[in-house]
């Protein structure tokens, strides 16, 4: 029985081959050889097609009713899957989802064609151009400048876990058709020599709009926060490859397990959203105020493409609690929620308000 997984072998010693986020080249850990993306992609093309044939032979029969542990291809009664290594012979436990990963025995990385067959294959990859060391700086960086961060957690923090993952994400096409209208004050004041006149205009504005969107990114993967991975964008799309496996020994990756349907609403609103703010933007300007009177908006729907982007995942405990940083693997942008001391709180709290009250009590005694 082919095997459903395979991994990136060094040509030259065969050592495990990893992607290297600085020279967008693989890279032997053992001897320090490094190779093009596409000549690795052309000396694995067979292995690979060969895994997928296999993953997908494996994956219909599991979706027929038959359990296969018998070398590579199981499905446990939780929705995960069994495979064996091809260096070492290990056991592999995955999520059904898993589509690169490493071996936990012999650290060799792993990839599972059949995740990305027919149409669960990406239009793109973005690889990643941050690496690891440049994430855990970025975490150190974040804790700067955070004047309620305890300073138990910012010194003796130690980080439970770093991940690059490829996320998928499904990147939406569409236009939107904005006709609104605005209602619209300019104020002039008239100084004479005994009093002050306002003057105050109305008007009223129509703005009609054509708004085009290309690749608007929501994340196809349930395991991801949406909050974070919406915070960590932008993304620079020009720099999208064509899908290729080959950028992703060193890296974790899931397919999607959210279909494009059920994440549309969130990039429809966000099209939505931002076609209205842009004209409304070309309606202020002259006026001293403007406020929305009414709107339409109509959206047409465009053409949906299915992307691997590049995530740092950081994770770190304190006082019980998990705390959780994601980080753009292609622009370094960090976020993340951090703890605030109670401590910290009050005493800047007080600080403020002791100047408060201190100016407030002078004013009372002043007005008596």
């Amino acid at each position: 029985m082919a095997t459903q997984i395979t991994n990136y072998q060094c040509p030259a010693c065969t050592g495990p081959l990893h992607f290297d986020a600085q020279s967008g080249k693989l890279s032997c850990d053992y001897c320090g050889s490094v190779f093009e993306v596409q000549e690795i992609e052309a000396l694995y093309a067979d292995n690979l097609q060969a895994a997928e044939a296999a993953g997908a032979t494996v994956n219909e029969q599991s979706a027929e009713g038959t359990w296969d542990f018998s070398q590579d291809g199981g499905w446990d009664d939780a929705g995960m899957k069994s495979y064996s290594c091809p260096s070492c012979g290990a056991e592999l436990i995955c999520d059904a989802t898993t589509a690169a990963t490493s071996c936990p025995y012999c650290g060799n990385p792993t990839v599972v064609p059949a995740q990305f067959h027919g149409l669960l294959r990406p239009d793109y990859i973005l690889p990643f151009k941050q690496s690891k060391e440049d994430a855990v700086r970025a975490l150190r960086s974040y804790y700067k400048g955070k004047p309620l961060l305890p300073r138990a957690f910012a010194d003796n923090n130690h980080i439970e876990e770093v991940k690059g993952v490829y996320v998928p994400f499904w990147l939406f096409g569409g236009r939107v058709e904005a006709d609104m209208t605005f209602n619209a004050t300019r104020v002039h004041v008239h100084r004479h020599s005994n009093e002050t006149v306002t003057e105050t205009q109305h008007f009223q504005l129509h703005r009609v709009g054509t708004v085009d969107f290309d690749r608007i990114p929501a994340d196809a993967s349930s395991k991801m926060p949406d909050a974070l991975m919406d915070a960590i964008e932008p993304f620079d799309y020009s720099e999208c490859k064509k899908f290729s496996t080959a950028y992703m020994p060193g890296f974790l990756a899931e397919r999607y397990d959210m279909a494009s349907d059920d994440v549309r609403e969130r990039a429809d609103k966000r099209a939505m959203s931002t076609a209205s703010s842009m004209v409304a933007g070309t309606a202020g300007a002259g006026y001293s105020s403007c406020t929305v009177a009414g709107q339409k908006l109509r959206l047409s729907r465009g053409k949906v493409k299915y992307a691997l982007l590049p995530v740092w995942m950081l994770s770190t405990r304190y006082a019980g609690k998990n705390y959780i940083f994601a980080m753009n693997g292609q622009t370094g942008k960090f976020i993340g929620d951090l703890p605030i001391s109670k401590g910290r709180a009050l005493a800047w709290f007080a600080g403020i308000a002791a100047p408060v009250a201190a100016a407030i009590a002078v004013a009372l005694q002043f007005f008596g």
